[in-house]
């Protein structure tokens, strides 16, 4: 049998431990360490390159001063005959003497139901519970650091206030739930800091706070110490509305936004206060009611666009503070304009800094790759199964809905969460527990998240980008669907783009394109997208779809735009299609806004003020977006002339005629029937020299003939512009 330790060996061993930065219970052996039975003890501090150490009492006298145990070993110790209740050190470092509370000296942090909440997956609050929290405790003022890292041996914070060395502040680790927790006195808002963690493998890169509630502008990847939000909202006014404003009869016409390629100041890219006075009057005149922002969660890379973001707590610091976006969205609510974020729960990047093997172990994600990785985006994949990571994802999405007032969130890659062999070959995927490709622990998020949204924050908006025919996306889970707000309808993009792209002298031959759509129009609460992945990687900006020369391009764009508008659905365009930006967009550089002094630029704009203007004013347009009885066709089958006529109804409102014709023939005389005799007022021509048309076509008034014409007893005899829309309803 071997000899027990002897009290040397045991300290040696610790020591050993502190040095190597393999102490993974360092409230063990630092700070006051009590004699059994006595009120003295011996009290230790570990400041590896420290010249001397001294004790303080509260009231900052010297008491004593701590002896280095071996020379340059860094381990200063003293034993009392009675341990302070409270007491700080006064640290002599070669170039400056440090006075703080011993981080040692402190017990617990974290109350046993926060750690219970975590461990269940359902801590609301979880961006003021983990990470780096700015608080007052024990009557010190410092930041409470909290992480989780179950399978790490030890788990340091390390940053500028400690030179990032591991050794100095090793953090208590809290069982069963896996957190690590270090209260640091005197610190304070704005120190850069980071995580670094020992696994049993060894030790791992230096790992950005996942609950961060702010960064260091990239390229720099550590993490900030930030109160919380201070911002005195005015916004009052907008949230008592806002579910009235944002419900299914209300117009919901969004304008997408990448923040940082709107507009330049001075070859850089927009602060929030630069965007809150030039994007929002923008917006206001052309008649959005809704601003959807592509993520600015933080990400590392910019030309992921945001997409593959590492903060899910914290604001890009690109465009400035917390306060500052804060601020921003302020500002939108007062000026009557919604915001929507753009929220990825599907994938994170693999830069070593992030959650990806985040202890040692995949932490956030699947092991295995057939479950955890993502080919097509070389992303790792939530395990949205393991209760913490669920939790992780909930809290975040919470997080911008209540911190950041943020009206709805749209949520990326749906279609990649739902299936488990989502671009995946045979055999290259694992099935779920009964043998299906269904992703039920991503299913049972997304229900619980579109539960837990409507009951805390009602009125807000969760939007799928969903590509598939999965049923009842937008139906409530109480009735067998997942309980988003609103699908975008990504089958009206593909075969509408795939339609306005062909020769108009071919268009006879795809008319199906067009009427496809409203087979399934009213299946979900759809948005129509024309989104900024239309406009990228080669696939040309919406006015260079358009075939033929510059007039028709124009023609082509303006009546695309009006047969959006018109169609069953709320809109979604995204930044530089409302001009007709030529090139395709570009994230590093900035909308081409000096095309606006050309005509045809600013007839397309005026032309979606106009398009935006009747869609908010005139119910028919969007009262009864998601039902069929807001839909009547009147021409769906005239494919020889690529002419498509449709009502458009709204309860106790006039009705709303719109007439396209997709061919660069002006037709003269067409007769359609309509519902209702007398005068009909033609509200908008796109063909019309107000938006840079060639001025053919109906315009003004036109009366009605007691003749009958598809199914209805009256009729319109129409001149319909080449390539052009008309809308029309009853006058008076």
């Amino acid at each position: 049998m071997s000899e027990p330790m002897s009290e040397r060996e045991r300290w040696q061993l610790e020591l050993d431990k502190l040095q190597r930065g393999l102490q993974g219970d360092p409230f063990a052996f630092l700070g006051p360490q009590r004699d059994p039975g006595g009120e003295g003890g011996v009290l230790r501090a570990y400041l590896p390159g420290a010249q001397r150490v001294e004790l303080l009492d509260e009231d900052g006298a010297t008491l004593a001063e701590l002896e280095q145990s071996d020379p340059g070993s860094g381990l200063f110790q003293r034993h009392l005959e009675r341990l302070p209740p409270r007491y700080s050190l006064r640290v002599h470092w070669p170039d400056g003497v440090q006075e703080s509370e011993d981080p040692y000296a402190f017990g617990p942090l974290l109350g046993e139901l926060d750690l219970y909440l975590f461990a269940e997956g359902n801590h609301r609050q979880l961006a003021s519970c983990l990470g780096a929290q700015l608080t007052r405790h024990e009557g010190v003022e410092g930041v409470r650091f909290a992480v989780w890292a179950p399978n790490a041996v030890r788990v340091s914070v390390v940053g500028d206030f400690n030179d990032w060395d591991g050794r100095r502040h090793p953090m208590r680790r809290r069982y069963p739930s896996g957190v690590w927790e270090l209260f640091v006195p005197r610190l304070g808002e704005g120190e850069l800091y980071k995580y670094e963690l020992q696994g049993h493998d060894g030790l791992l890169p230096l790992k950005a706070d996942p609950l961060a509630l702010a960064c260091e502008t990239p390229p720099g990847t550590a993490s900030k110490t930030c109160a919380a939000l201070r911002h005195e909202w005015r916004d009052q006014d907008w949230l008592a509305r806002r579910a009235e404003r944002q419900g299914y009869a209300a117009p919901l016409s969004i304008y997408e936004v990448h923040a940082g390629s709107w507009r330049h100041r001075d070859g850089r890219p927009p602060h929030w206060s630069e965007l809150a006075e030039e994007l929002i009057p923008y917006v206001r005149q052309l008649g959005f009611t809704h601003i959807e922002l592509m993520p600015v969660m933080e990400h590392p890379f910019g030309g992921s666009w945001g997409y593959q973001p590492l903060g899910l707590f914290a604001p890009t610091a690109r465009y400035g503070t917390p306060e500052d976006f804060a601020a921003f969205v302020d500002a939108c609510h007062q000026a009557g304009i919604g915001v929507i974020l753009d929220w990825v729960p599907a994938h994170f990047p693999t830069d070593a800094h992030g959650l990806g093997r985040f202890d040692g172990t995949a932490l956030y994600e699947y092991e295995h790759p057939f479950e955890g990785f993502h080919q097509d985006w070389d992303t790792y994949i939530y395990n949205l199964g393991r209760s913490e990571v669920h939790g992780f994802m909930l809290a975040s999405a919470l997080h911008w809905l209540r911190t950041y007032h943020v009206d709805g969130l749209r949520v990326d890659a749906v279609a990649s969460m739902l299936y488990r062999d989502y671009s995946r070959k045979e055999g290259e995927w694992l099935p779920n527990r009964h043998g299906g490709r269904e992703n039920l622990e991503a299913i049972d998020f997304l229900h619980h998240l579109n539960q837990v949204v409507a009951s805390e924050t009602p009125g807000a908006l969760v939007i799928a980008e969903e590509s598939t025919a999965w049923p009842g996306v937008s139906r409530p889970v109480a009735e067998g669907g997942l309980g988003f707000s609103h699908k975008w309808n990504m089958g009206w993009m593909h075969d509408s783009l795939a339609y306005i792209g062909e020769d108009p002298l071919h268009r006879r031959y795809h008319h199906h394109q067009l009427t496809f759509g409203l087979l399934y129009a009213f299946s979900e609460h759809f948005i129509l997208p024309i989104s900024h992945d239309e406009v990228v990687h080669g696939k040309h900006s919406l006015l260079d779809k358009m075939p033929g020369d510059r007039w028709q391009k124009f023609a082509n764009l303006r009546l695309y735009l009006s047969f959006m508008w018109s169609h069953p659905g709320k809109k979604l365009l995204f930044m530089g299609c409302e001009f007709g930006q030529w090139r395709e967009w570009n994230h590093d550089g900035e909308l081409d806004w000096y095309l606006l002094r050309y005509p045809e630029h600013q007839g397309v704009q005026d032309l979606v003020a106009a398009l935006n203007r009747l869609y908010r004013e005139l119910p028919a347009l969007h009262a009864r977006d998601g039902e069929a009885l807001g839909f009547e066709w009147l021409i769906g089958d005239d494919q020889a002339n690529s002419v498509y006529a449709w009502l458009r109804h709204a309860a106790g409102e006039p009705s709303l005629l719109a007439v396209h014709n997709f061919t660069p023939v002006p037709r003269q005389g067409y007769r359609i029937g309509v519902p209702q005799g007398g005068d009909w007022d033609v509200l908008l021509n796109s063909d019309a020299q107000a938006f840079a048309g060639s001025g053919a076509g109906s315009q003004g008034r036109v009366s009605s003939e007691s003749c009958g014409a598809h199914g209805q007893a009256q009729s319109l005899v129409l001149d319909l512009p080449p390539l052009g829309t008309l809308l029309l309803r009853p006058a008076g």
